[in-house]
């Protein structure tokens, strides 16, 4: 696996996309392309970011009956997408279906709670328990249906490294010391802090996207790892 910073591009520009990419191509270990691209430019978009040489993170967060994820899956087969989210909450023949469906060497991760939500979410939609407690449960499914790890925020993801040691955690929701306000984030922690809890991979956008320097921005962040 590259580095472990994923620069998240949530543009639907193509044009500014390539620019973000060949910006950060020296410190960033990947792209994370989302919904945002994606609806926008279709699978011939991430193909012309793939060609700027940097591994592809597909987000799409799928979730939906266990055939018609597997087969969504089979059709982003031409992309070799380096990582592919699903949603763990889609139960355990979804993700079973998932895991089956996507290429050895696509790392398929559960999405557990979104960064973007907290307790009080979690009691108005009637899910009982703490983030950390809908966390646990979420990962533990999806350990057992063979997903390679998950999507959880930095907060969590100490406890998920003790309780699924070889997992392949995908943290978002990551600011730098000083960024600033954090969006529309709930949950963050810094890069350095989600590394050494036990991050695979760290999903950073707007610090380094919106910076004046994409490329001085990532790699002011790649010197605290």
């Amino acid at each position: 696996m590259a580095g472990p910073i994923y620069v998240a591009i949530d543009t639907p520009r193509l044009d500014t996309a390539q620019g973000l990419a060949v910006a950060v191509k020296s410190h960033a270990g990947g792209l994370k392309l989302g919904l945002e691209f994606f609806n926008a430019n279709g699978k011939d978009g991430v193909r012309r970011m793939a060609e700027r040489g940097l591994p592809i993170f597909l987000d799409l967060k799928l979730h939906d009956i266990p055939n018609t994820v597997a087969k969504a899956i089979e059709a982003l087969h031409p992309l070799h997408p380096r990582i592919l989210t699903i949603h763990a909450g889609g139960g355990m023949e979804m993700m079973k279906a998932a895991r089956a469906a996507a290429p050895a060497e696509t790392k398929v991760v559960g999405v557990t709670m979104l960064t973007s939500l907290d307790q009080d979410d979690l009691d108005r939609a009637g899910i009982k328990g703490s983030p950390a407690d809908y966390v646990n449960r979420l990962t533990d499914n999806a350990r057992e249906a063979g997903l390679d790890g998950i999507v959880c925020s930095g907060l969590e993801v100490a406890a998920m490294k003790k309780q699924w040691n070889d997992g392949f955690f995908v943290v978002p929701g990551v600011r730098p010391e000083g960024s600033g306000a954090s969006g529309d984030q709930k949950r963050v922690v810094t890069p350095r802090q989600a590394l050494d809890d036990g991050a695979s991979v760290l999903v950073i956008g707007r610090p380094i996207t919106a910076a004046e320097d994409p490329n001085a921005a990532v790699a002011e962040i790649a010197a605290t790892l």
